[in-house]
């Protein structure tokens, strides 16, 4: 079977940047011939500004600026030459000022990025395992992930679940070294903390655990010294602690620091830390602006600094009390984070205040779940209290009406951020619909399903009878699925939106590749549900195809698709769902932009594959317009082969003969990751000899001794003029020497032009393989939410990674 093309992580970013470029948020250009941390010019106007990371200001400070220039003057622009032969004549001053800052060994680094990359590597043992937070920052993370061919488990937890933590300590100590717990101090988009005392003590309950903080955000804002949140906290660093602090950001300066808790330490990651050898050495001018801010932060000014900055913080807080506005964490860091929900609010909410004079920040995925998009606001020294208060008023009177134009609500939002669950989500008010929902098939009317989605593969009326009575009373929860259907009328009965929806079990790795899933499988043995979800999704795992009927051309279709997904939401509330697939659209979608702004992104599917049978097609005519390389293949790979078998349709048969064809399918199932799913039960098979609209083409070998079905192709007869080989069945026994799956193929054409269908639904999987048969290749997308990102972060880890 053909390789399955997989989803490519930076398209689906892509898409999101892109739109959010487009809605004029991100990718912007400040202005203006000065800057002075207050005001920052966009578009020709001056906007307060509350996107800073420069907490305390010292950016702006007239010493630092004075000792940037006086270094360039005293010894250039740039230093060209690697540190391990000899740095310029001001690092030595930043080291030593930096030492007396922490009580401990630096390293100063670059910037924070080359600095894990130098750093990590070389604290990180091949016997070792690291376990990240599953929010900490992207530069942590990317310097772990190339660990992983040196043989290093990365693994990783639920943000700040110290339970989790603690069980993945365990599952690991018996066979690795050393582990590896890598956080944030504060993290970057909501502002809060790690629990770094809890962490402490965890540390001092299990040897093997090392604690490594990037704390660049807890910088200098808190603490001795300046120091940080992590050390603020901690008083001493253990010898199992190490903290990167940065000279950017709050600083003021550029670069970054490691401190070490010892010199050993110390010298084994200053003597060779990768990027920390080879890389070029900070500027002169950056090295004399962070002399002059370290000599800030060893003076009691650094105190009054925090404290003014903490006044403005604390009058923030203060001011959001009882606007209803929903910050997701209260804290006293100078970060603080509006939730929105989807991107679409987050795109209106930032652009009113950037109209209304505030330059605020827009948190979008990856870094937070598309449907956690949410606006950041970052308080500095350089907001006074009137700018503050003005931003207050104006996100009070704003933000209503970016929930309002974007047609949600505050009680959607606060459920998405889990700040306070509402007994019911949807929108404002349904003008001119009429909305139903539908637990069977049987309550839908039979003549408008079909003339709306019944041509689509097995998604007639009849064989969504058929589906919902395999998967019902089970007994088991992978086999037993909820069916609901959507119906949407104007109110003069006018369909504007038809659907089917089903809750199911899934193996979050459906779509990953295979050797993720092959691995994952081995564990399934002993766990059978680890990594699995229940998702809520359009058609279900058995259907292919166009799931979704919706009038383009009617004035309520915007309001019919809200309306839809406000119901979704409804019910991942009801059934507790933790992702949401919207699926099988094809690569010029007319809803995608309307999906994206309501936190979907884009993930690609396996391609999917028709063959249409013009009238009076016969097998010889078919065959005879395919290119000449296919004719060729035909007659080399699939005719010679087919007088040895024999071919036979049965739509009624014994037990026996079920179970083989049952055996069959489970040996593809098993056998093709690359699609990952729990197989069907024996009762899928079974069912279909009550309904004519199916049944088996099966191939026999001749002349062996039992003769039994070696292949098959489980087949449903659309009335709606669609045949569709739904699923295949081989021993693999006899593939390669008989080509089985290319005799299917071929037979099932064959099949279809005699009952005179005019086109065959061929469904995803081994494209190539069917495309040499005539078949036309579809690109295929899904669109997809989840409850947070940690199982896609997970599961992208466990790519490439041994077993462990």
């Amino acid at each position: 079977m053909a390789k399955i093309r997989h989803n490519n992580f930076l398209e689906t970013v892509n898409e999101l940047i892109g739109d959010a470029t487009r809605e004029g948020v991100l990718h912007l250009y400040a202005e203006g011939n000065e800057f002075n941390g207050r005001n920052i010019e966009i578009g020709g106007k001056s906007l307060y500004h509350f996107g800073t990371t420069g907490y305390l200001g010292l950016e702006q400070d007239i010493r630092l600026k004075t000792a940037a220039i006086n270094a360039i003057e005293r010894f250039g622009t740039q230093f060209p030459l690697s540190k391990s032969y000899i740095s310029h004549p001001l690092y030595e001053e930043l080291e030593e000022l930096l030492e007396e800052m922490y009580g401990y060994p630096v390293v100063v680094t670059k910037n924070s990025t080359l600095g894990h990359l130098g750093v990590i590597p070389t604290i990180v043992g091949s016997s070792d395992a690291i376990i990240l937070d599953h929010q900490v920052h992207w530069s942590v993370q990317s310097a772990c992930r190339l660990l992983k061919p040196q043989g290093v488990v990365v693994d990783m937890i639920r943000h700040n679940q110290l339970d989790m933590l603690e069980e993945r300590i365990k599952f690991h100590s018996n066979k690795r070294r050393k582990i590896w717990y890598m956080a944030d101090g504060i993290y970057s988009m909501f502002g809060d903390y790690a629990p770094v005392m809890e962490l402490r003590e965890l540390a001092r309950k299990y040897s093997q655990l090392q604690l490594y903080f990037d704390d660049v955000h807890g910088m200098s804002w808190i603490g001795k010294h300046g120091t940080g949140y992590v050390l603020d906290q901690l008083g001493e660093l253990s010898d199992r602690i190490l903290v990167f602090g940065t000279l950017s950001k709050t600083f003021g300066a550029s670069g970054a620091v490691l401190v070490c808790p010892n010199k050993v330490l110390h010298k084994k990651i200053k003597t060779f830390g990768g990027p920390l050898t080879f890389s070029a050495q900070l500027e002169p001018s950056v090295v004399g602006a962070a002399i002059a801010s370290a000599r800030i932060h060893l003076s009691p000014e650094i105190y009054g600094l925090q404290q003014e900055l903490q006044e403005r913080i604390q009058y923030f807080n203060d001011l959001l009390k009882g606007t209803g506005i929903p910050v997701v964490d209260h804290n006293e860091s100078p970060v603080f984070y509006v939730g929105t929900g989807v991107p679409e609010t987050g795109y209106n909410f930032v652009n009113r205040l950037m109209k209304k004079g505030f330059y605020t920040n827009l948190g979008l995925f990856p870094a937070v779940p598309v449907k956690n998009t949410g606006v950041r606001i970052t308080i500095s020294r350089h907001n006074q209290k009137e700018d503050i208060k003005a931003l207050v008023d104006a996100m009070e009177d704003q933000y209503p009406k970016s929930l309002e134009d974007s047609r949600t609500n505050l009680d959607r939002v606060r459920n998405v951020f889990g700040l306070g669950l509402p007994p019911e989500v949807g929108t404002k008010k349904e003008t001119g619909l009429v909305v139903n929902l539908y637990d069977s098939i049987s309550d839908v009317d039979k003549d408008l399903w079909n003339s709306r989605i019944g041509r689509n593969g097995t998604m007639d009326w009849d064989g969504l009878h058929y589906l919902e009575n395999c998967f019902s009373k089970n007994g088991s929860k992978e086999h037993d699925w909820k069916f609901i259907y959507v119906s949407i009328h104007d109110t003069h009965g006018t369909p504007i939106l038809l659907t089917f929806m089903t809750v199911s079990l899934w193996k979050d790795d459906m779509l990953s590749p295979e050797s993720v899933s092959k691995g994952l499988e081995g564990k399934r043995k002993t766990d059978p549900y680890i990594l699995t979800s229940k998702v809520l999704s359009l058609g279900s795992l058995f259907t292919e195809g166009q799931h979704l009927f919706l009038d383009n051309d009617h004035h309520l279709k915007d309001e019919a698709l809200r309306s839809l997904l406000a119901r979704l939401e409804n019910m991942e509330n009801e059934f507790g769902t933790k992702m949401t697939v919207l699926r099988d659209f094809g690569a010029d979608n007319p809803i995608q932009k309307f999906l994206l702004g309501q936190g979907f992104i884009k993930v690609r599917m396996p391609e999917s594959c028709t063959l249409d049978l013009p009238f009076g097609t016969s097998i010889e005519s078919h065959i005879g317009q395919l290119s000449a390389r296919n004719r060729r293949h035909f007659r080399k790979e699939i005719l010679p082969f087919e007088e040895q078998f024999d071919v036979e349709v049965l739509d009624n048969c014994d037990m026996a003969i079920l179970k083989r064809i049952h055996e069959l399918y489970r040996n593809v199932q098993t056998y093709n990751l690359g699609m990952n799913t729990f197989p069907f039960p024996l009762k899928v098979v079974s069912k279909m000899t009550a309904y004519p609209n199916w049944e088996f083409l099966t191939l026999r070998i001749k002349e062996s001794d039992d003769n039994p079905i070696v292949g098959v192709m489980l087949c449903y007869k659309n009335p709606q003029g669609t045949f569709v080989p739904a699923f295949v069945g081989m021993d693999y026994k006899y593939v390669r020497s008989h080509n089985i799956y290319r005799q299917l193929l071929y037979q099932t054409i064959k099949r279809a032009i005699a009952l005179q269908f005019e086109r065959i639904d061929f469904g995803m999987t081994a494209a190539f393989e069917k495309r040499k048969l005539g078949a036309k290749i579809h690109e295929t997308f899904a669109y997809v939410q989840t409850a947070d990102n940690y199982k896609l972060e997970l599961l992208g880890l466990l790519e490439g990674q041994e077993k462990d």
